[in-house]
C-alpha cells in the first residue's frame, strides 16, 4: 500500500494529462465530480449539521493529518474562518521534486472541491494565491446573512 503523499504527484501528473487532452475546462469538470461525489459526503455533512462549526471541524482535522504548517481563526459572532497556510506539505513537495513540474493550477483544485459544497449552505470562499510559488496561501470562509 503506497502512502497519502505518494498521491501528490500523480494527481498533480493527472490533472496535466486532463489538461493536455481535452484543456482546462476538463480539469475544472473533474474536480467538480470529485466534489460532487466525495466532499460533499464529508464536508457538506459536517455543514449541514454543525454550519460554520462544521467547517472549522473539518479543517482542523484535515490540515492537521495533512501535517501542514497554518494558522486557523474563527470568529463564531461573524461567522467567519480565516486560514493562513504557511507552508502546504502538498504544494512544497511539488515543488522539491526536481524530476517533474507541478500542474501550473494545482492549487486551483481546493477553491473548486470546497466552494462548490459550500455555497449549497450559504457560505462564501475568498482566497489569496500570490504565494502558491511558496507553497503560501491564505483562505477566507464566511456565513453570507
Amino acid at each position: 500500500m503506497i502512502s497519502c503523499t505518494e498521491f501528490i504527484p500523480l494527481y498533480s501528473e493527472l490533472f496535466k494529462y486532463i489538461d493536455e487532452k481535452d484543456g482546462h475546462d476538463a480539469v475544472i469538470k473533474y474536480w467538480e465530480h470529485i466534489s460532487d461525489t466525495y466532499v460533499a459526503n464529508l464536508l457538506g455533512k459536517l455543514v449541514e449539521e454543525k454550519g460554520m462549526d462544521g467547517c472549522w471541524e473539518y479543517w482542523s482535522k484535515a490540515l492537521n493529518e495533512e501535517a501542514a504548517d497554518f494558522i486557523m481563526m474563527y470568529d463564531d459572532e461573524k461567522q467567519v474562518l480565516t486560514t493562513e497556510m504557511r507552508y502546504c506539505p502538498s504544494k512544497g513537495m511539488l515543488l522539491k521534486l526536481k524530476h517533474m513540474e507541478p500542474y501550473y493550477d494545482y492549487c486551483g483544485h481546493c477553491k473548486v472541491l470546497y466552494s462548490r459544497v459550500l455555497e449549497k449552505y450559504g457560505i462564501l470562499t475568498e482566497g489569496d494565491h500570490s504565494e502558491v510559488d511558496r507553497a503560501r496561501c491564505k483562505g477566507k470562509k464566511y456565513k453570507v446573512k
